[in-house]
Formats: C-alpha cells, sequence, structure tokens
C-alpha cells in the first residue's frame, strides 16, 4: 500500500512537473526552454534536493515508463496518413538513415577514444543514437553498462531535441525530409516528439529513421565498434 501512495506521488508529480514546464515554454518559447529538457532539470534537482533515491521514484516512474511502448505505437498513425509521400521518397530516407547511422556510431566511438574513455564507456556510448531497450541490449552484446547505454541515449535525444533548430538554421536544413531524416536517426523517440511538432511529415519521416536507425545500429555497432578499436 505504502509502494501505491509512493508510486502515486511520483506520477502525479511528474506529471505536474512537465504541465510547469509547458507553461514555461510558452512564456519563453527557445530550444533551451523544451518541456522534455525542463522538467528532466527539475525533477533531478528535486531528487537531490530531498535526497529521494532514484529507486524510490522509480516506483512511480516505472509505471510512466511502461507507456512508452503505446506512445511509440501511436507514431504510426501520421505514418499511415503520410504513407504515400513516404513511398515515393523511401530510398533516400533509407540511404540516409543508413548514412546516418554510420556517422552517429563513428563519431561516438572515435571521440570517446580520442578523449580516453575505456572499452566499458565506449561500448556503452556507441549506440547512443537509438531508441533505449535496443541500446541497452546492444550495449550489453557488446560488454558495455546497459544503464551508461540509457544515460547516454537522454543525453542524445534531449540534446537533439534542443539543439536541433539551431543546428537546421545555422547549416540552412529547410527540407522537410533532410530534417526529419536528421533528428530520427541521432535523437530516436525524443527527437521525432519534436520533429512531430513541427509538422505531421516531418514527424512521419522521423519515425521511420527512427525504425531503420534501430536496424542499421544493431547490424553496424559490432562491426565499427571492432574495426575502430
Amino acid at each position: 500500500m505504502i509502494n501505491f501512495f509512493i508510486g502515486l506521488l511520483a506520477i502525479l508529480s511528474t506529471v505536474g512537473i512537465y504541465m510547469l514546464a509547458k507553461k514555461i515554454n510558452e512564456k519563453v518559447p527557445s530550444p533551451f526552454t523544451l518541456p522534455i529538457l525542463i522538467a528532466t532539470i527539475i525533477i533531478i534537482l528535486l531528487l537531490l534536493l530531498f535526497h529521494i533515491p532514484y529507486d524510490t521514484y522509480m516506483i512511480g516512474g516505472e509505471w510512466l515508463n511502461q507507456l512508452l511502448g503505446p506512445a511509440v505505437v501511436a507514431l504510426a498513425y501520421p505514418l499511415y496518413v503520410q504513407r504515400n509521400i513516404i513511398k515515393q521518397i523511401a530510398m533516400p530516407i533509407f540511404i540516409g538513415v543508413l548514412i546516418g547511422a554510420f556517422v552517429g556510431i563513428s563519431t561516438g566511438v572515435l571521440f570517446a577514444k580520442w578523449a580516453g574513455f575505456g572499452e566499458l564507456i565506449i561500448y556503452s556510448l556507441s549506440p547512443k543514437s537509438v531508441t533505449t531497450p535496443v541500446a541497452m541490449d546492444i550495449a550489453d552484446t557488446l560488454g558495455g553498462a546497459p544503464p551508461l547505454a540509457v544515460i547516454f541515449v537522454m543525453i542524445a535525444g534531449i540534446g537533439g531535441s534542443v539543439l536541433s533548430s539551431v543546428i537546421f538554421k545555422w547549416s540552412r536544413i529547410t527540407n522537410y525530409m533532410g530534417r526529419g531524416v536528421g533528428i530520427g536517426s541521432a535523437s530516436h523517440a525524443i527527437g521525432t516528439a519534436k520533429a512531430m511538432e513541427n509538422s505531421q511529415l516531418e514527424g512521419s519521416i522521423s519515425t521511420v529513421a527512427m525504425v531503420l536507425s534501430a536496424i542499421f545500429v544493431s547490424i553496424l555497432t559490432p562491426v565499427l565498434v571492432s574495426f575502430w578499436i
């Protein structure tokens, strides 16, 4: 019974903090005030301030985590709506995601190697651009630490959501296909949610890119990691 109330409090607090973060973003629209970024920072600060163990928070957080599956499946609806357009540009999307997967893995591994990190970090960092369950499995297979992989996945997702508009503006990428493939390949579901805010078509392409990226990264990561290391 105690766990039930702790879980309920964690859920209500998380939802309330997210709603507050949305209000902040509406008042001060900026890539750096995205609700997911602000909410994550607030939750972390509260846990540290009140010395609340992560495991205690996850009594309720795990319930929210179970909703990630249905949330990702829900992305199939706009994908279905835009299916005719996506069929016409299937090959460019396929090639773009393949290149994105190669670049994402290689740059992560090479940067970590250049920075002098050990193999544990490198193995955990290499699948950073795919969704959490896939990244955890890849990291575990390589000999990395799945919990570390989760952290790197969160950084890639939130970082992509925060910086994507700045990067697109700086690099003058205005085409919906380029933007969708880029953010879907680099920032998985979190980035896809951001792309969906820009337009349904961009979000649909990002969804396809996210799925293809998970497949490509699963195949390429063991090969590229062994090659670069």
